[in-house]
């Protein structure tokens, strides 16, 4: 969090409508949905303070959960109709943050679980282009900092201080390693497509 990956959705959005296209944003997790729900308490250290206390599969349901019932309430129209979709977050965002609580040697695996779970099982769109914006964590953590006015309590578990120190070198190994392995996955050849912007 904390890396402008808002911004930066929108300011691609404000582009594209400059060009003449008309792009629907979405973000996840959704929270103004109801679906967010588990996700919520999840990032809130309902399930537990650290975000390992959760494993990878079930915290990866939760975000699933919520990215289906946004796709078959929100935006699911616009994809089938060739429309142009700008995600903030998806998928790709959660893979690589659960993968960080799993050995590399696991990573396979779970990504391959991941995917054929979210695009065949649910049946949700695979993207077709990813952008990974790489931020300094001190930078990420000012921008933090600002959004919140300072306020600590407001921040989920995934931005806890602990986190950073513990989780964010695996992330940015898991980020690296799956921007490379990105290009190997098959795409759903529909003209739209989502463009996932994701802290890396």
């Amino acid at each position: 969090d904390g890396s402008g990956k808002g911004t930066q959705a929108e300011l691609a959005c404000q582009n594209l409508h400059s060009k003449g296209y008309e792009p629907l944003k979405i973000s996840f997790p959704d929270y103004d949905s109801p679906s967010s729900a588990l996700g919520k308490m999840y990032l809130s250290g309902e399930f537990g303070q650290r975000p390992d206390d959760v494993n990878a599969y079930a915290a990866s349901t939760f975000y699933a959960v919520d990215r289906f019932a946004s796709y078959k309430t929100r935006w699911g129209n616009v994809y089938r109709q060739n429309g142009l979709i700008i995600s903030d977050r998806y998928t790709t965002s959660n893979a690589v943050h659960q993968c960080s609580k799993l050995p590399p040697m696991h990573w396979d695996g779970f990504l391959e679980w991941l995917f054929e779970f979210e695009y065949k099982k649910l049946g949700l769109p695979a993207p077709d282009a990813v952008v990974y914006l790489a931020v300094d964590p001190d930078v990420s953590q000012r921008l933090i900092a600002q959004r919140y006015h300072g306020d600590e309590s407001k921040k989920d578990i995934d931005n806890m201080p602990v986190y950073f120190r513990t989780f964010l070198p695996p992330i940015q190994g898991t980020a690296v390693w799956r921007k490379r392995q990105f290009s190997n996955h098959q795409k759903t050849g529909r003209e739209a497509f989502l463009l996932h912007l994701h802290y890396s």
